[in-house]
């Protein structure tokens, strides 16, 4: 196997014979009249390491596998089209979904069985794994017609469901419905929403910032909510960075894989908070996100596994003798109490999960035992890294630390970001460097991205809506942090690409390109998952270049993807956080702001508070300037810096204070 995954890497030397995603594998199929095997997973992913252990490195079993189906083993985060297709199968045929996921096919690639994880002998009533595989190998040899009977009735549901986002109403969302429903499902104890699982609600979170002054329940749902993250287990109280998600109700254990997209969302919704407990926790997991994340080449890779020496947790949990151990008696006991670990334990085997509910005085006190405990960890197995690059969570990471750095000054989260924007233009970009066909408006034409790059060296898989959307709001917010407008080209370019092949009928999107390879339908999901979906990313895209160029497609393609998604936002707003925050802030903005002036402590002033309003999109500038339109004719005020408060490109008139900027539009 030739892959650049570090997923598929990892099987390689699996006994079982491998095959990538491809016509290849179809036909090889099709010639030894077998079905294929479907196997999806991801590099950090828990249970797929222990079905590999249990099976795919079983040599009976893998003898089995290799001789009654062609086997394709696809990572998720590489190829996330062929991921959500299958998945939209495996949810309609068994009701829920999850990796590893293990799909059956016929030769066209329709599925007819799926599946998560199977055990390697048979538990709590769920069968060994080798027996669906004898079970599904005699069903193909001997009722080919019932095989073909499923295949088609889930192939007929997979086109019905990805054919239309649903009824395109009104793009102007109802806040206070969102609001009543999202109060219905929050936990007050434990803060975030629904039971366990649960998982960071980053975009809902956003968007209830957003909306904070609708009424007096939202600013008690965030500020609980990201409270209760930061203090839980699920934060990294010693090293920064959050885990993907908790088990329990409380945030108490996590799912220990530590994931990019997550933290680089997480980085600057707490750096937007404006709060103690908001820039801290920015900055730990901006520090982590760098320190463990960043790659020679200056991107980030995908993720740390939850796993060190087979065991998930270990590089993280401790024990009260560990503690004492690494810090003395005094602080080990002091430490035990305020990080909550117990002789019991909150974890397995008498292990614990810090936790910091209620930060004490002492913080020197705290500063030194965290220091100390880190070094010590550092000394521990290190949990694996993912190593690639992908291309949508690389533009959350810019994004995430653009607005870190810019609030909390903080030059090398900046600096950071740029170097991710540079990797992503040099190496996921194709036809960047084309220059603009007469008459384009100086739009970059058919700017395509490739979803992944590792070591320096770009995949050759395409990338999807997600990836555009991304990775031109991270450009647009390098535009923005830094004043040069070759990253509003360049997020330009890639916003024209996807209006060009990614949009659909009805004025919603599409998650892969028309001149894709083609599925067994082509894959249309509007909602947000653990990160934005395609949609809702190039809504913030869109959004945000019309803010900056005036150019009025932008916004009437904003308006009418978020119409398409308009049933989604109404019934289930927990899954449609992002495309919320974009239509609440799109509702009478988002506000313009243009700070122009010399440099120094009265321009610094007035930029501090633009960049504190919610969804403002703002730019800083010694003077007028054409290369970004919303700089065009903005001049200082009696050689005062001054700030143009616009929406619309309608402008207020200059304020010279940030007491009068913060009254403007309120």
């Amino acid at each position: 196997m030739s892959a650049t995954s570090p997923y598929l890497l990892q099987h390689a030397q699996n006994p079982v014979d491998w095959w990538e995603w491809g016509s290849d594998a179809f036909d090889e199929a099709r010639g030894r009249d077998v079905p294929v095997l479907l196997s999806v997973g991801y590099a950090a992913c828990h249970w797929c390491h222990v079905m590999a252990h249990e099976s795919f490195e079983d040599e009976t079993t893998a003898a089995y596998m290799n001789g009654h189906f062609v086997n394709i083993k696809v990572d998720r985060e590489e190829r996330p089209d062929v991921d959500a297709v299958y998945m939209a199968a495996t949810t309609a045929m068994t009701g829920s979904g999850g990796w590893p996921m293990t799909v059956v096919l016929d030769h066209d690639g329709n599925p007819f069985f799926a599946g998560t994880y199977f055990p390697d002998q048979p538990r709590h009533g769920q069968p060994a794994f080798t027996q669906v595989l004898q079970a599904l190998s005699e069903a193909w040899t001997q009722r080919r017609s019932e095989i073909g009977a499923v295949a088609e009735n889930v192939r007929q549901h997979l086109a019905a469901i990805s054919g239309a986002a649903g009824a395109a109403g009104d793009w102007q969302v109802d806040v206070d419905a969102a609001v009543e429903t999202l109060a219905g499902e929050f936990d007050p104890m434990a803060g975030g929403f629904g039971g366990a699982p649960k998982f960071p609600p980053s975009m809902v979170l956003e968007f209830l910032r957003r909306v904070a002054e609708t009424g007096s329940r939202v600013p008690h749902m965030l500020s609980r909510t990201v409270a209760a993250m930061a203090g839980g287990g699920i934060y990294d109280q010693v090293g920064g960075g959050f885990a993907r998600y908790a088990v329990d109700r409380g945030w108490v254990v996590p799912h220990f894989e530590k994931m990019l997209y997550d933290n680089a969302q997480l980085v600057g919704l707490y750096a937007r908070l404006g709060t103690e407990l908001g820039d801290r926790v920015a900055r730990e997991s901006a520090d982590w996100m760098i320190r463990e994340l960043g790659t020679a080449e200056g991107g980030f890779a995908s993720a740390l596994d939850a796993d060190s020496e087979g065991v998930e947790g270990k590089f993280y949990a401790w024990t009260p003798g560990q503690l004492v151990d690494v810090l003395g008696a005094d602080d080990g006991a002091w430490a035990a109490e305020v990080f909550e670990v117990t002789e019991a334990g909150t974890f397995e085997e008498g292990a614990s999960t810090l936790q910091l509910r209620h930060r004490p005085d002492d913080t020197e006190r705290l500063e030194s035992v965290k220091a100390r405990l880190l070094a010590a960890r550092e000394q521990r197995v290190r949990p694996a890294r993912d190593d690639k690059v992908v291309a949508a969570w690389n533009g959350l990471a810019i994004s995430g630390l653009v607005d870190a750095g810019l609030l909390l000054g903080e030059p090398r989260y900046v600096e950071a970001a740029v170097a991710a924007g540079e990797l992503l233009a040099g190496t996921h970009c194709v036809g960047l460097d084309t220059p603009p066909p007469s008459g384009s408006g100086g739009s970059t034409s058919d700017v395509r991205l490739l979803r992944v790059s590792r070591d320096g060296r770009a995949g050759a898989h395409v990338g999807v809506l997600e990836d555009y959307g991304c990775v031109a709001s991270g450009f647009l917010a390098l535009t923005q942090a830094t004043g040069d407008s070759t990253w509003l080209d360049r997020a330009t370019s890639l916003i024209d690409t996807a209006l060009a092949h990614f949009r659909a009928e009805d004025g919603g999107f599409y998650d892969t390109a028309d001149d894709a390879e083609a599925l067994v339908t082509r894959p249309r999901d509007p909602s947000d998952n653990a990160s934005p979906g395609g949609t809702s990313a190039m809504v913030h895209a869109l959004v945000t270049a019309h803010a900056l160029t005036g150019e009025g497609s932008y916004r009437t393609a904003a308006e009418e993807a978020l119409a398409a998604t308009s049933t989604l936002m109404a019934k289930a707003p927990r899954f449609a956080g992002w495309s919320l925050a974009a239509a609440a802030t799109m509702k009478d903005g988002p506000l313009e702001i243009a700070v122009v002036g010399p440099p120094g402590p009265d321009r610094d002033a007035l930029e501090a508070a633009a960049r504190r309003r919610p969804g403002a999109v703002v730019v800083v500038a010694d003077g007028a300037r054409d290369d970004i339109p919303l700089l065009s004719g903005r001049t200082s005020v009696d050689g005062r810096a001054a700030a143009y408060v616009c929406r619309g490109f309608v402008c207020e008139r200059p304020v010279t204070s940030p007491g009068d900027l913060a009254q403007t539009h309120t």
